[in-house]
């Protein structure tokens, strides 16, 4: 029987019956034991194509997000007015990721000012931090990990509207408008956001604002659910009326202040009117060629320029090549790994607020130091780190680009998956725990005191060849984001992956607290016994461990014709596509898409 003669009855039989499947189910998959299936062309196991464009892009990892900030880009907006509009709905679909309660850095080439610039929107503890007030709450060995003392004042609006007044064309008015819609007439919860949201319901069950606002019937929503957060459309609605002033100076503020009070928190008004974002100068070193740009303290940026100073100055000297090894020998593996772990060595023992302690960036991220450090590498024997750090993961990171050649680079976070778990009522918004990467001994650079900001993870990254923006990228995931993004900067540098590939690779963590490498499975199978045998602790992992990763790379049409000057028409108008093309990425291991135009 053809299937034009199939009679209508049996087609709605099988759709019926799919249908009570997979609500059977609940969205969970069965056993699926296929094989994967290949590209016709390129690398055969890479998950998607690069995205291409040249009137701009986008790309994070959430469909609805992506498609809020392309929406932008198409009614006029510059990638700046994108990157907002696509933060605000990530607020609203990975609510356990970011929000208006945590914080923001950005890299961001701006084509009017033909220049490279770094925004630090991270908040500052608030005035009763200190070591006896924590005593005195019951934490002496280490910082609160949830609750109101584990919270700093949140930075996310007033970086947005700072770097909005610099180099936005739009408002909150127009930009938040795609997160209010979202959070008032709902969205379908993923299985892989579900999943994030089932590890942090723990932590909202301890607040009744947040078991109401983001729990339903004190469980997280199903998936495939729709799910609704109606007061955060509301605070979104206050911004687009009142402006950022509404969230350090007005009724939002009040309302953080009634909370932490309720709450035996020390926050003041002074705590959050004080909340600016500052502008800074964006650290970097060379590697093979390319011009790397990280972010400087307080965040681990510079762990990210040790380890690739380490590897192009080590590498000749141990008497290996990158690139001549390449990603199925375990030696690669074990470089890169031993260079990781002398990076964060030197992370955990300096990172802090640059206003607090004097940080010998400049030192840490030289040839010279790198060269020093290659005799600390042995080839057949990893090594044993000290004991210290990994923080972990639960970010958002999002990048933009626009046909006028502005390119953002973009990573916002309340911590920990939900933060604090503590939830602001009648706003909807969760306050970050970023105050948890606070040290408590006295020792420490990061020693935790008023107005000071933490050790901070968010890592936005961007590439510059030739004086020219090249890529904007980033990586989510705690202490996985500097060792990833090593590992993503090599696989396109030195092993010529293009931008998407340079993602489905499989990745390592190390975890410096125990030593413990992580690879994903593949790898595991390929090079984890050779591993062992040079003693590294190892175990399979999947890719919920390695971050998840977002990128575009621009190339010019031809050499010197690219326009990075050009400013909107007049009156607005469609206007001419760059001279290039974009190439855009998003990591398979999440949600996200790149999308563009």
């Amino acid at each position: 029987m053809t299937h034009a003669h199939v009679s209508l009855a049996a087609r709605l039989t099988c759709i019926v019956l799919f249908g009570g499947l997979m609500n059977d189910v609940h969205g969970q998959s069965p056993e699926f034991s296929a094989v994967g299936g290949d590209r016709a062309s390129g690398w055969l196991p890479q998950s998607r194509s690069e995205v291409l464009a040249r009137n701009g892009m986008v790309a994070t990892s959430q469909p609805l997000a992506a498609q809020a900030g392309l929406q932008i880009l198409k009614s006029g907006g510059n990638a700046i007015d994108a990157a907002v509009a696509t933060a605000a709905v990530m607020n609203v679909v990975e609510p356990g990721s970011a929000g208006i309660g945590g914080d923001v850095f950005v890299i961001a080439w701006l084509a009017k000012e033909k220049k490279l610039v770094a925004l630090n929107g991270s908040g500052r503890a608030p005035s009763g931090a200190t070591p006896r007030h924590l005593a005195e709450r019951g934490a002496v060995k280490e910082m609160p990990q949830h609750g109101i003392d584990s919270a700093t004042a949140p930075g996310a609006v007033d970086a947005w509207d700072v770097l909005l007044k610099r180099a936005g064309s739009r408002t909150f008015k127009d930009l938040l408008q795609p997160a209010v819609d979202l959070a008032e007439q709902g969205f379908a919860v993923s299985q892989r956001i579900r999943n994030d949201w089932i590890y942090g319901a723990d932590v909202l069950q301890a607040d009744a604002d947040s078991v109401k606002t983001y729990l339903v019937d004190g469980k997280p929503p199903a998936t495939y659910g729709v799910f609704r957060n109606p007061d955060l459309a509301h605070a979104f609605r206050i911004l687009q009326a009142q402006g950022r002033d509404a969230f350090y100076h007005g009724e939002i503020a009040s309302a953080i202040l009634a909370k932490s009070r309720m709450l035996g928190g020390t926050f003041t008004a002074a705590d959050l009117a004080n909340t600016h974002a500052e502008w800074v100068t964006p650290i970097g070193t060379n590697y093979h060629g390319y011009d790397v740009f990280e972010f400087p303290p307080n965040t681990q940026g510079f762990a990210v320029l040790e380890m690739l100073n380490i590897l192009e100055v080590c590498a000749p000297t141990l008497g290996v090549n990158l690139a001549a090894l390449g990603p199925r020998s375990p030696v690669y593996w074990h470089l890169l790994i031993e260079a990781k772990k002398l990076a964060y060595a030197d992370l955990y023992a300096y990172n802090a607020d640059p206003h607090f302690a004097d940080i010998p960036v400049e030192k840490l991220i030289s040839k010279a130091y790198a060269a020093d450090q290659c005799r600390r590498i042995d080839l057949h024997k990893a090594s044993v780190p000290e004991a210290k750090g990994d923080p972990v993961g639960g970010t958002v990171y999002l990048v933009t680009a626009d046909r006028w050649g502005n390119m953002v680079s973009f990573i916002y976070s309340i911590y920990d998956t939900f933060g604090s778990g503590v939830t602001v009522p009648g706003y909807g918004f969760v306050l970050n725990d970023r105050g948890a990467l606070f040290s408590l001994d006295p020792r420490s650079p990061n020693l935790v005191a008023p107005g000071k900001r933490p050790f901070h993870t968010l890592l936005p990254g961007f590439v510059m060849k030739d004086g020219r923006p090249l890529t904007a990228f980033g990586l989510m995931g705690g202490s996985q984001q500097a060792q990833g993004h090593v590992q993503a900067l090599i696989n396109m540098i030195d092993l010529g992956a293009n931008v998407q590939a340079a993602s489905d690779a499989a990745r390592f963590s190390h975890a410096q607290a125990t030593n413990t490498l992580r690879l994903e499975s593949n790898l595991y199978s390929l090079v984890g016994a050779q591993l062992k045998a040079l003693g590294h602790t190892v175990v399979s992992a999947n890719g919920d461990d390695m971050g998840g990763y977002q990128a575009i790379s621009f190339v010019p049409a031809a050499a010197g014709s690219a326009r990075f000057d050009d400013q909107p028409p007049a009156g607005g108008g469609a206007g001419k596509p760059i001279e290039g093309v974009y190439h855009g990425a998003s990591d398979h291991r999440k949600d996200g898409q790149a999308v563009g135009w």
